[in-house]
């Protein structure tokens, strides 16, 4: 299949996207405000506690086998499942928001007590502090000896403070996205290193009573620490308990086997949403990671006096990144994390993936991402919405992918995990703020062009689609030919001749 990007149908989603946010209003929240749905020219200022758990182990479960067969990922999706499914209980009972849980990563918010009580916010540090430790102690008792699956190591930060609650996702998988230091501190404290624990901002800890260090996220609690705010928060359940509501839940509710088939290409209208463990998908495809650099930067200069310039941003840029994803290259949004857009592509047959196709549509899919990006960012300048220092980093890499949806019934979450998928976020994280790079596997398995076009470092600035599609074409990519063939929509040798000048023909 054939795919584009134009400079005017970008233009056009851009400016719609731009009007639906013309307006922003932020209140505060207060009891009884759902953080669900919110809408897309709203916000919530929000004062709660945040909490990142890492599951550290992830990679080990894939890797426990040469070859990335069926057998690895059913036992790593059985993995996450059976914690998800105890995390939720955790989280429930402690009446803690799940903001989020992608892959090995949960974000959760405690708001209670508000602060119209007194000290609330050092009860909810520590109750945050009581329930990390509860959910490391839990994990600890949650694999499956008989299935090989590991109990799960886990890393927990913690950060306190105001940020502002927005819309993350699109209809059919909304969930709240929290703009501000709190939620991205904690969440580099969970990401910050290979030890186990539970790690504290300085805030955090100075609000607790907790003598400042000078590298939190080196500086574990001890064990004193722990106990002590255990006491305080004083919860009305326990690890025991907890283990024996998941072992009875699994009884009634058994997970059952993880069964696998393919989605006959494209992937833009696979129905996420009909996924089980019985009913998943896997085939070789190409994922995608895009992220706005700089963003954590920009929402802390902007948050108290130009909010809305930073809801502006985010539902412009994320609305552009997705449409280009599914729309223009029919791609497979898995989701958005934070300020990062997840998605897959994937040409082929029912039987088959066309891997050197998939690759080189992917590779003209990143390029149409930052020439979206680009476009989006001189769009909101000419409105006057100040855009210095964002940039987007794109990493890409190929192998077998699956989906699925985890956790507990009429609760469960979309995920989509491999080596391909974690190595794609790897990539992603090793550029810099306008770098596009690809992994190993869709460099090697890619056309001579693709290889041509990135070079031995894997890893290029300012690739644009225009660019891209130029370089591909002139090195004899298939999949770029059959794009300017559309682009143009005339013959090949006119396309040649044309080639032979200056020129941008994606301005329709």
């Amino acid at each position: 299949m054939t795919h584009t990007w134009k400079n005017g149908r970008a233009s056009e989603q851009i400016a719609k996207r731009i009007s639906e946010v013309n307006t922003v209003n932020i209140v505060d929240y207060v009891r009884k405000m759902s953080l669900e749905n919110i809408p897309v020219n709203k916000g919530y200022r929000v004062n709660g506690v945040h909490m990142y758990a890492d599951i550290l182990n992830l990679d080990e479960i894939l890797s426990t086998t040469d070859f990335e067969g069926e057998r690895c990922h059913k036992r790593a999706l059985r993995f996450l499942n059976l914690h998800y499914r105890a995390v939720s209980r955790i989280l429930s009972k402690a009446e803690i928001i799940r903001v989020d849980f992608h892959n090995q990563r949960l974000h959760s918010l405690i708001t209670k007590p508000y602060n119209t009580e007194e000290n609330a916010e050092a009860t909810r540090i520590h109750k945050a502090i009581a329930i990390a430790q509860l959910i490391i102690d839990v994990l600890k008792e949650t694999g499956d000896e008989d299935d090989s699956i590991p109990n799960a190591k886990v890393r927990v930060g913690i950060d306190t403070g105001q940020a502002i609650a927005v819309n993350n996702g699109r209809s059919g998988n909304k969930e709240p996205l929290f703009l501000g230091e709190p939620a991205n501190h904690a969440a580099k404290l969970s990401g910050g290193g290979a030890a186990q624990g539970i790690f504290l901002t300085n805030e955090a800890r100075k609000i607790i009573g907790l003598a400042e260090v000078s590298e939190p996220k080196n500086k574990a609690l001890t064990i004193l620490d722990i106990q002590s705010s255990q006491t305080k928060a004083n919860l009305d359940f326990t690890k025991d308990e907890i283990i024996e509501d998941w072992k009875d839940d699994l009884e009634k509710n058994p997970i059952g086997a993880f069964s696998f088939s393919r989605h006959t290409p494209p992937l833009c209208n696979m129905d996420i949403s009909d996924l089980t463990p019985s009913n998943s998908r896997r085939q070789e495809a190409v994922s995608i990671y895009a992220d706005i650099d700089g963003f954590t930067a920009y929402v802390k200069k902007h948050i108290n006096d130009h909010p809305q310039d930073v809801i502006q941003c985010l539902h412009v840029i994320r609305s552009e990144l997705e449409r280009v994803l599914t729309s223009d290259f029919d791609g497979r949004r898995i989701r958005f994390i934070g300020d990062c857009l997840h998605g897959l592509i994937c040409e082929g047959t029912s039987k088959t993936t066309d891997i050197k196709a998939t690759i080189s549509t992917a590779t003209l899919c990143v390029g149409g991402l930052r020439s979206s990006f680009n476009l989006a960012i001189q769009k909101l300048k000419l409105q006057g919405i100040d855009t210095d220092g964002l940039g987007l980093q794109i990493g890409f890499e190929y192998g077998q992918m699956t989906v699925s949806r985890l956790g507990l019934r009429g609760d469960k979450v979309r995920c989509s995990v491999s080596r391909g998928v974690l190595d794609s976020e790897s990539e992603q994280l090793r550029c810099s703020s306008n770098e596009t790079a690809i992994g190993t596997n869709a460099y090697n398995e890619g056309t001579d062009a693709v290889r041509s076009l990135f070079g031995s470092r894997r890893k290029k600035n300012g690739l644009d689609y225009h660019e891209i599609l130029e370089s591909l074409y002139e090195s004899g990519d298939e999949t770029a030919k059959d794009s300017m063939r559309a682009a143009y929509a005339v013959t090949t040798p006119a396309i040649e001749q044309a080639s032979q000048r200056k020129v941008t023909p994606y301005t329709t």
